[in-house]
């Protein structure tokens, strides 16, 4: 009887463990997808960085005995139409890539979370004036606003990523407004009212600390959205024009190609689905860790 009675006790959690064991598992497998995803964005920082130490080859080396030759122990990527490198030009264009989606996620952040933070804790006519003009900018599609700004004004690099910029601005600040007003309303910030704390301070100290976790999350995720966008104006011919393309122009070049030469956009377009995919990895995982209802459950 004490054996039976010993054993319907613990049959409870004999059923949480093995409930449990899937999801171990299943963090398991996040958790190396995580560090994959850091890996390759890791190796495309060091290939911006640092790329003549990569690249085996000068991306501008024209090799005329080696046009269009497919992928090889001596071109890992094949060679282009100029006998240029394939795997040289993609390292040495992850530069320009990577520089727009940095800039662009910190100019369009910046510009959203001041307008989201002047909306939200002002309120009254600034929230009117500013959220009236936000609501007229998130009717235009983010890469048909981003099309026409750098349509505009012409290719070049400060253009793409101003464009790009302004295109997220809308997303920025719908969410942080939103933040902004969510701690506004919580009992700490009456307690500062209610001690004659001034607005600045309640803003800045108390306010401003914690509301900028989202936005945070929200830049990671957007760094993926703002190379694509990036990549997109180059491939329409309206990005970094130079004599190292970026692989946004890489994928324009060889599209002409794919029957006869499929690695001169295949690659680079592999390098562009890596980088977004990793990033929005580790932005799923970033979110994870900062949102506290979802640790939750």
């Amino acid at each position: 009887m004490k054996e039976s009675a010993l054993v319907k006790a613990a049959w409870p959690r004999m059923r949480a463990a093995r409930r449990s064991a899937p999801r171990t598992r299943k963090l398991n497998v996040s958790n190396l997808l995580v560090y994959a995803a850091g890996f390759v964005v890791v190796f495309i920082v060091l290939c911006a960085l640092f790329p003549s130490r990569i690249a085996p080859y000068s991306p501008t080396e024209m090799i005329m005995t080696d046009i269009m030759l497919p992928p090889s122990l001596s071109h890992w990527f094949g060679t282009d139409y100029y006998g240029r490198d394939v795997f040289s030009v993609v390292v040495y264009g992850s530069r320009d890539s990577l520089l727009i989606g940095l800039a662009s996620v910190i100019v369009g952040g910046l510009l959203g979370a001041a307008l989201g933070a002047l909306s939200g804790f002002l309120g009254g006519i600034f929230d009117t004036v500013i959220m009236g003009f936000i609501e007229v900018l998130m009717t235009i599609p983010g890469i048909l606003f981003a099309l026409a700004i750098a349509a505009a004004m012409g290719p070049s690099l400060f253009n793409v990523v101003l464009a790009v910029a302004l295109s997220a601005v809308p997303g920025y600040a719908r969410v942080f407004r939103g933040q902004i007003m969510s701690v506004k309303g919580r009992p700490f910030i009456t307690a500062a009212r209610s001690v004659g704390a001034g607005s600045l301070r309640i803003f800045f100290r108390h306010v401003l600390p914690n509301a900028w976790s989202p936005l945070l999350v929200m830049a990671t995720i957007g760094l993926g959205t703002s190379i694509l966008v990036g990549s997109g104006l180059s491939f329409l011919g309206l990005g970094v024009i130079k004599e190292i393309p970026d692989w946004g122009t890489l994928l324009s070049q060889g599209r002409g190609y794919l029957t006869v030469a499929w690695w001169m956009s295949t690659f680079p377009g592999l390098a562009i689905t890596l980088l977004v995919l990793s990033v929005n990895l580790m932005g799923d995982k970033l979110r994870d860790r900062i949102d506290p209802k979802k640790n939750r459950i």
